[in-house]
């Protein structure tokens, strides 16, 4: 017995993969696994599954089933809704016309300037002694505003004086003499024929003549020497630099001991210069197409920049022509100043009242623009009616037509483009017609 068990172990050890199931299976697992006997399931087990899988095709025949029923109730409903929307006629809102303002308003810039203004200069030579006034400084008419000094002036009149006075002078010697000729003349004139020869007489006449004769030069002389004298003297009174009118000093250009000359060339410099500004003139140039349509008299509106404030004038005067460059003309309003609030050379804004010719209004979303130009649609009896129009002018929201149209026709807004001239459609909006 035990050398049996000892050949078996041997064989066990020559043979391991023979003998030992487990050392077979590492030595070929592949080979093993091919060998391994299928594992049996329970016949139950395949009628679950086949249950199953109906179950499952069953609900997604009924889901697919459900899905077909809600698209076509959906499409069916958007085809009812597609035919009644066909059925309905175009929704629109309309407008009716009005009849077109009488006054129209035009706002454009315009420049501020004085009622007058003046540059001052010396009336005569000499150096400036003081002023008196500076820029700011408001002045009455009359008023001294500078002071000259004037030596050559004075000297001059000094000098006409002493002329005048010898001119005097000698006008009493002529008359002296002019009274004794005379008296001469008159005692041999009257003498009795033979006492005095013709030529004596002669003589005395003559005498007497002359003697008028240079009276009369010396009286002339001093009236030329008079007129001298006065004119130095009226020139003396420019010594004094007054005010023309009442106003405001807006320039000072000179400085205590400045060599003044009179005159107002170009080379010469001025003293100061007035503006008078309680009342302003207001200046804007105005189309041509408007200015024929602005009289004199009419009110205007200024309005300047950052005041926020309006004042309120009239057109005065006009140019009563065109400049043939701008096209434009040049308008003149005046407007009371009392509180100095404009000054001159300001710019401003100037609203004119331009009288506008008979004209229908509309909104301007009742402009429809095709080929033929801008249209607007009137609704008559439900119907669209397109007609051509003439725009006058372009106020923004509204337009005013000079054409097309008439007060009073309900006019269609923000129209479709598909509606045609004849299309039927239906009122949103029922407006009363407008009266004229």
């Amino acid at each position: 017995m035990l050398e049996k068990r000892d050949d078996a172990a041997d064989a066990a050890e020559k043979h391991p993969s023979e003998t030992d199931p487990v050392s077979r299976q590492d030595e070929s697992p592949t080979k093993s696994s091919a060998m391994t006997p299928a594992q049996d399931y329970p016949k139950s087990t395949g009628r679950w599954m086949s249950v199953i899988a109906l179950l499952v095709a069953a609900g997604l025949g009924g889901a697919f089933v459900m899905v077909s029923r809600i698209k076509a109730r959906e499409e069916y409903g958007l085809e009812q809704q597609t035919l009644k929307s066909v059925a309905m006629l175009p929704l629109i809102d309309v407008a009716a016309a009005k009849p077109g303002p009488a006054f129209n308003s035009l706002i454009l810039p315009g420049d501020t300037a004085a009622w007058y203004r003046t540059i001052i200069y010396s009336r005569v030579n000499g150096y400036l002694a003081n002023w008196k006034v500076d820029i700011g400084d408001r002045v009455k008419k009359g008023e001294v505003l500078a002071t000259i000094d004037t030596p050559d002036l004075d000297a001059q009149l000094d000098a006409a004086r002493a002329e005048l006075a010898a001119a005097q002078a000698e006008t009493k010697v002529r008359q002296a003499d002019a009274d004794f000729a005379r008296t001469s003349y008159n005692r041999w004139r009257d003498s009795p024929k033979g006492v005095v020869s013709d030529q004596e007489r002669e003589e005395k006449k003559a005498a007497n003549d002359s003697s008028i004769a240079k009276l009369n030069a010396a009286k002339a002389q001093v009236a030329v020497d008079q007129a001298k004298v006065d004119g130095l003297m009226t020139l003396t009174q420019f010594k004094n630099v007054t005010a023309p009118f009442d106003g405001i000093i807006t320039d000072r250009r000179v400085d205590p001991g400045d060599l003044v000359t009179a005159g107002s060339s170009a080379n010469t410099s001025p003293l100061f210069v007035l503006q008078k500004t309680n009342v302003i003139r207001i200046f804007s140039r105005v189309p041509q197409h408007v200015a024929t349509r602005l009289s004199v008299g009419s009110k205007v509106k200024v309005m300047s920049d950052g005041s926020g404030t309006a004042y309120e004038g009239k057109i005065v005067r006009t140019t009563g022509s065109v400049d043939p460059r701008a096209r434009t003309m040049l308008v003149e309003a005046d407007l009371p100043n009392e509180n100095y609030a404009l000054s001159p050379g300001m710019y401003v804004r100037v609203e004119f009242h331009v009288a506008q010719a008979p004209s229908v209004e509309v909104p301007a979303a009742a402009i429809v623009f095709h080929g033929k130009g801008p249209q607007v649609a009137v609704v008559e009896n439900g119907k669209i009616s397109f007609r051509n129009v003439t725009i006058a002018t372009d106020n923004g929201d509204f337009l005013d037509l000079a054409s097309g149209i008439k007060v009073g026709d309900r006019v269609a807004l923000n129209l479709n483009s598909q509606i045609s001239d004849g299309d039927k459609v239906a009122i949103n909006n029922d407006v009363p017609k407008a009266q004229s």
